[in-house]
């Protein structure tokens, strides 16, 4: 197959850009700067979101594109102006690749593009699927519905649409795991908050194949949450992060606090979900990591 990947070098993209390339499929990474990129086999970097870029005739005849483009929500505090970069981002690269899919003659058979569990909203009651509608309009959902609005255009052409709708993705060197274990590595960790709000997490290498499974999978259309089937609360996650570790949880970073470091991007790690992976189950995929225990030793140890 030939796969178009846009973010392609990103957290996501390059380990997916490793998984394809290892099963013998041919990958073309759309960025802004395809100049002194280090050679791989079987990738090709395409020119895009440039003046003079015209991506679409080094792509006729892809089979297929995952759109993983946009601004790490994670990094930084939500200012005015970092939050229009988080929404533009996403929004403008998702516009672009529409626009290159309808210039090509031959369509591929899928579009598979990121989102995230943010579609829904917080609650620490209700249990998202995804059937469920969102139950709040925030900045998160906000650019979530818009972001799969955009996608939805490429359901116009023919194109089989799916939109991934990450938790928060575990995994050894980036991401939001390693944030939270600096402070158990320093014998400071604890509940963040309330400690009892839900955390909706999955293993990099199931983001992977969950991807893999819906370019593959004809049945996986419209949204798809890209979580383990089991979310814990946050304290009960912290617990198992300094059992792994061997290290003490007990000092507890009260919700004040957090919001006076964090600011409005403490929703992240205060404000939580139930999403579990109903269709995927439905359809026959098989996490390799079910339990938070398992996944960190994988990755922690």
């Amino acid at each position: 197959m030939k796969i178009a990947v846009t973010g392609g070098t990103g957290f996501i993209g390059s380990k997916l850009t490793s998984a394809l390339t290892e099963l013998g499929q041919s990958v073309y990474i759309l960025t802004r700067n395809p100049d002194n990129k280090p050679e791989q086999p079987s990738v090709t970097y395409v020119k895009w979101l440039s003046d003079d870029a015209k991506p679409e005739l080094e792509l006729e005849g892809i089979d297929a594109i995952v759109n993983l483009a946009g601004e790490s929500i994670g990094e930084g505090r939500w200012t005015k102006e970092r939050k229009e970069r988080i929404k533009s981002s996403r929004i403008d690269a998702t516009r672009e690749v529409i626009s290159i899919l309808q210039k090509l003659t031959k369509k591929p058979d899928v579009l598979v593009n990121a989102s995230a569990t943010g579609y829904y909203g917080n609650s620490s009651k209700v249990t998202f699927t995804e059937q469920s509608p969102p139950i709040e309009r925030n900045f998160l959902a906000d650019v979530v519905i818009d972001w799969e609005s955009e996608a939805s255009k490429a359901k116009e052409l023919g194109i089989r649409t799916v939109y991934t709708r990450f938790g928060i993705v575990l995994s050894k060197k980036e991401g939001a795991l390693n944030r939270m274990l600096l402070p158990y590595k320093l014998f400071a960790g604890g509940p963040l908050g309330s400690g009892k709000q839900w955390f909706s997490w999955v293993h990099i290498d199931d983001v992977i194949r969950l991807i893999l499974f819906s370019l593959t999978n004809d049945a996986v259309e419209g949204p798809i949450n890209v979580t383990s089937p089991n979310p814990m609360q946050m304290n009960e996650f912290g617990k198992t992060v300094g059992e792994v570790l061997g290290r003490p949880h007990w000092f507890p970073a009260p919700s004040f606090a957090l919001k006076i470091a964090l600011g409005e991007m403490s929703t992240l790690v205060l404000d939580g979900q139930i999403v579990l992976p109903e269709k995927a189950e439905k359809l026959g995929y098989n996490h390799h990591y079910k339990e938070l225990k398992s996944a960190l030793v994988d990755l922690l140890k």
